[in-house]
């Protein structure tokens, strides 16, 4: 750790926010001029876009995430939590991975937490529920599908294989409508390989609470999503929700009632609750309250952004929605973040804040391979609306360019390159998860009593 004792500029968060604030101040900032400390209790920044094709297997998890250490030399990076804040003193708390916490001075805050899986106190999602938001359940979830599909093939138990075969999402936005139709993708392909396994064993089913899914794109192209998702044999429920999954019974507001090992959940974010520890000023979803410049009101010295982030929409109050916020998007948050540098760098100097101005540029999205819907502003009034191949191709542009690092946009579009020529991989790493189980069963001791009873096997661990 440094113990310099230039201005301490602290950024929280190392994610989409994060990670840009944090390069745009170094790119700014004169040598010597400040320190600049970035702390994350992950060592990466994960590109939560590409999420849905890493589940997939269309794009390696690895190349789905930028190394903080690798993109901001200039930096440190601290490996661990800020748990509190005291504004008066300017310290913050960091809890590390290991040891004990201790507090760290700063002069200038970049609050940069982003969100978290907006859950509700439903009976079984904690225990059985499957998130979204990283690179880590991406993997978990690809390969959890892959097991179901050897495990439904392996048995004759057709009650097992029903609910083997049965995959439960949650959540029609964005995340949930792209993973859904990349891993019925996947599935579909890998079923080729399975002698007892068809794609017409299995029931994919997304339920949404809206009366409408990827509501991003607009109605229009909504609705031809909806369609489309139909027409690949996925059940949509909308304007319900789901009341319980206690054990894996799946239970719907609109009474179906179904059993699945397999339940995802995309049903939105909401902030990091660990703002509510910092005495920052919240809205009324939890979002830190924000000017147009990005600055936290009523500070000089505090800024925040991104997900976590109440900031005017000044494009459209404009336009005459005199009550608009920006939503909750890597387009905004890419831009915020350049922002942000530049009002931390001008703050330090004493120099005038600029204000954050953007008009939606439109969404893209991806349904699958070969499929999507794009929705595209050109100037104020029009808007172009694709779907199917075209759309897909714009999805894959857009994010294959937006992704950051020209490390990580060469892989991704080598990925995809090789993906032309070579069949998709179907291989699942379920013993990743807990790598050293065989190990452990090899090396443990055998009891006195299995050694009697000639059951050689160690004694299972306490989980």
């Amino acid at each position: 750790m440094s113990t310099t004792e230039r201005p301490r500029i602290l950024v929280v968060g190392g994610g989409y926010v994060g990670m840009y604030a944090a390069r745009r101040i170094l790119k700014k900032m004169r040598y010597g001029e400040a320190t600049v400390t970035v702390v994350d209790p992950r060592s990466y920044m994960t590109y939560q876009p590409f999420l849905p094709e890493a589940a997939a297997g269309s794009i390696s998890p690895r190349h789905v995430v930028v190394p903080l250490r690798r993109v901001l030399p200039k930096a440190e990076v601290l490996t661990g939590r800020v748990t509190a804040v005291d504004q008066d003193r300017k310290v913050a708390t960091v809890a590390p991975l290991v040891g004990e916490a201790y507090e760290l001075p700063f002069d200038y805050l970049v609050v940069a937490l982003g969100a978290v899986s907006r859950t509700f106190p439903i009976p079984g999602l904690a225990e059985n529920g499957i998130g979204m938001k990283g690179v880590e359940e991406a993997i978990g979830l690809r390969n959890h599908v892959l097991e179901q599909l050897d495990k439904a093939d392996s048995t004759n138990d057709e009650e097992v294989r029903r609910r083997a075969l049965t995959f439960v999402f949650v959540g029609g936005g964005f995340a949930g409508a792209e993973t859904i139709g990349e891993v019925e993708d996947m599935a579909r392909d890998a079923a080729k390989y399975y002698t007892n396994v068809r794609r017409e064993d299995m029931r994919f089913i997304l339920v949404d609470a809206a009366d409408k899914i990827l509501p991003e794109v607009g109605p229009e192209l909504g609705r031809w999503g909806l369609e489309h998702l139909k027409k690949r044999g996925v059940e949509v429920y909308l304007s319900t929700s789901m009341e319980s999954c206690v054990d894996g019974h799946v239970v719907l507001k609109n009474g179906l009632e179904v059993d699945s090992d397999t339940i995802v959940w995309t049903a939105g974010v909401k902030p990091n609750p660990a703002l509510a520890r910092y005495g920052l000023p919240l809205g009324p979803r939890g979002h830190v309250d924000a000017e147009a410049t990005l600055q936290v009101k009523g500070t000089d010295h505090i800024w925040a952004a991104g997900d976590n982030a109440q900031v005017p929409d000044l494009a459209a109050r404009a336009a005459g929605n005199e009550n608009a916020w920006c939503p909750p998007n890597a387009q905004h948050a890419l831009r915020q973040a350049k922002v942000l540098g530049d009002n931390v760098i001008a703050g330090m100097r004493g120099f005038p804040q600029t204000e954050y101005r953007h008009a939606n540029k439109g969404a893209v999205a991806g349904l699958g391979l070969r499929k999507g819907v794009a929705m595209i502003a050109v100037g104020k009034r029009v808007k172009i609306r694709l779907r199917g191949r075209l759309a897909w191709y714009m999805h894959r542009g857009y994010h294959g360019l937006a992704v950051p690092t020209w490390n990580r946009k060469i892989r991704v579009f080598a990925d995809w390159t090789l993906a032309l020529f070579l069949k998709r991989e179907v291989v699942s790493l379920g013993a990743v998860q807990n790598p050293r189980e065989e190990f452990y069963e090899a090396a443990a001791p055998v009891s006195a009593a299995a050694r009697e009873s000639g059951d050689a096997r160690p004694k299972a661990r306490a989980s």
